[in-house]
């Protein structure tokens, strides 16, 4: 057995603490900005801080002064906490991904017919590149956007659209999905916004006519059902997950 199967096969995955250099040694880098002088003082606070977090033996390895007033920290400590990782319960949309051109061949052999999809970056987000990312025709690190899907056509509206025109647009092109995305989550503005589209579709008596999904980097899909959203798209999902979702979710309440 090779040195790093003996590790694995040594992890008590009911304990799991970081390491740095030996398995279980708690090593953790933290990297944060308190409002004091740069000096001995401030790093001083600084290992009291992180010993109030839970770690021991706390060394402040870099500090910088940011501006007058300001100091950058970057500290080392060992954790003394543990977490079970087998008692872990993570909703998530649970959906056999397909690939580009086997959504292609589902949507030939289940709904016979194009589908309609539109999205936009709603409210004040003026962000594009999560949309743009699942909906552009060249995607996103080598996954293609929805635009370049046969049988999929896919209409992106850009950034700062209000619910009620990406709404509209729904109803004219009879959208089976719409895609919300938001980036801007400063002072949970993203989470009035997602409450409102939902609202609005719920008002105008559409809300069980299409497949509503939200993305964005504080997107989960445990969030996106707790505020009437069909699925939720976090970091690190690309149109693949979104299409094949959609078109699963067609079929499954024969919206076909």
């Amino acid at each position: 057995m090779s040195a790093g199967n003996t590790a694995v096969a040594q992890v008590d995955l009911t304990k799991v603490k970081p390491y740095g250099d030996t398995l279980n040694d708690g090593m953790m880098e933290l990297a944060f900005t308190l409002p004091v002088p740069h000096g001995e003082e401030g790093s001083e606070a600084a290992k009291i801080l992180a010993k109030k977090m839970g770690l021991d033996e706390p060394n402040v390895v870099y500090s910088k002064n940011m501006a007058p007033g300001f100091t950058f920290f970057v500290v080392y400590g060992k954790c003394q906490h543990t977490v079970d990782y087998t008692s872990i319960k993570v909703t998530k949309v649970e959906v056999d991904v397909m690939d580009r051109l086997a959504c292609a061949q589902y949507i030939k052999d289940n709904i016979k017919r194009d589908v309609v999809i539109v999205g936009a970056s709603t409210g004040t987000d003026a962000h594009t590149v999560g949309i743009d990312a699942i909906m552009n025709m060249k995607g996103f690190h080598g996954h293609f956007g929805l635009e370049r899907y046969e049988g999929i056509d896919a209409i992106n509206m850009g950034s700062q659209v209000p619910n009620e025109t990406l709404i509209q647009k729904a109803k004219e092109t009879g959208a089976d999905a719409i895609l919300v995305s938001q980036t801007v989550t400063q002072k949970d503005v993203h989470i009035q916004n997602l409450t409102n589209m939902v609202e609005l579709l719920e008002a105008e008596g559409l809300r069980d006519k299409v497949i509503l999904v939200c993305g964005g980097p504080r997107i989960s899909h445990e969030l996106a059902q707790e505020l009437g959203y069909d699925a939720g798209f976090g970091s690190h999902t690309y149109a693949e997950h979104v299409a094949s979702f959609v078109l699963t979710e067609l079929v499954r309440r024969k919206m076909v």
